[in-house]
């Protein structure tokens, strides 16, 4: 996998929103009982192409929510967002879940469903067309979703790149 560049350094100047996306209950049996810890999967985002997911473990939930919007503030990315809509078509999978993203025209809404809607959600995307296939484990649906945002380009990016003038790129 390629070293991403679209990562963004500094959270100081953003307004997150976070979003929950699911919580898991963990059962561990010991000779004393059981012990219940939680798993919290967040989605933080800036709702205007700045989004990133994590995942915290506690004991309590409130203690994973938290810890899961700390580690999904280390992980933020620049998704490209044109007019409301992504730039193009796009194809992504992490484990079973498969996800494609369309962009759609303005009005049309999001077209998405539990985890995509919150990640696109959270990136700003307010017309896009969304499907998941496979699986539709949170966690891996929350991962194929940001991998496809993060292969997302936009015209201008290809561009430069390619190392021409931007009408070129259409035109090409």
């Amino acid at each position: 996998m390629a070293v991403n560049t679209k990562r963004v350094r500094t959270t100081n100047d953003l307004e997150l929103k976070d979003r929950l996306v699911a919580i898991n209950r963990v059962t561990k049996v010991t000779k004393g009982g059981r012990t219940f810890s939680f798993s919290a999967i967040v989605v933080v985002g800036n709702e205007n192409g700045i989004v990133g997911w994590g995942l915290g473990k506690a004991n309590e939930v409130t203690t994973a929510i938290a810890k899961g919007m700390e580690a999904a503030k280390k992980n933020l990315v620049k998704v490209p967002v044109i007019n409301g809509t992504i730039p193009h078509e796009q194809y992504a999978k992490f484990g079973g879940a498969k996800v494609f993203l369309k962009p759609a025209s303005s009005g049309t809404g999001l077209v998405a469903g539990g985890a995509m809607r919150a990640v696109l959600e959270s990136a700003g995307i307010k017309d896009v067309l969304a499907k998941s296939k496979g699986s539709s484990n949170p966690h891996n649906l929350v991962k194929a979703t940001m991998e496809a945002l993060c292969e997302l380009r936009d015209a201008a990016t290809v561009a430069q790149h390619r190392g021409v003038a931007l009408d070129k790129v259409f035109n090409g």
